[in-house]
């Protein structure tokens, strides 16, 4: 039976969808998270910077509330308003994620929800 994730402590979904879906089989799929500030809903205020540390602390959250940690991220795709911010973005990714980093996609997108400039959604396994 797949189990429900859901934390005040991530932004609440912005639709008809879940924070994350944990399954009996030990893998949790984290929906793609932009850069909302748990508290108020809104964007975070600042550039590609900001929104790239509001959306892996929204992960974070997700992923602790499910019972996992970052270490047990094994994909995450990245959608960047502009594929100019990727060696920004990186560095940022690389403080979350510092050894046996997840397989990633990262790709440019035309828009993304709110305007934000960065989504990152995560699965994880144990």
């Amino acid at each position: 039976m797949n189990e429900i994730i859901a934390t005040d402590k991530g932004p609440g979904a912005l639709g008809p969808y879940s924070q994350a879906v944990k399954t009996a089989g030990g893998l949790l799929f984290v929906s793609g998270q932009i850069p909302l500030v748990p508290a108020t809903g809104e964007i975070v205020a600042g550039g590609i910077e900001e929104q790239t540390v509001q959306v892996l602390e929204n992960i974070k959250a997700i992923v602790e509330a499910a019972g996992y940690q970052l270490s047990d991220v094994v994909r995450t795709t990245v959608y960047l308003a502009d594929i100019g911010d990727f060696n920004t973005v990186n560095g940022i990714y690389a403080k979350y994620f510092v050894e046996n980093c997840p397989a990633r996609v990262c790709i440019q997108v035309a828009k993304l929800p709110k305007a934000a400039l960065i989504e990152i959604d995560a699965t994880a396994a144990k």
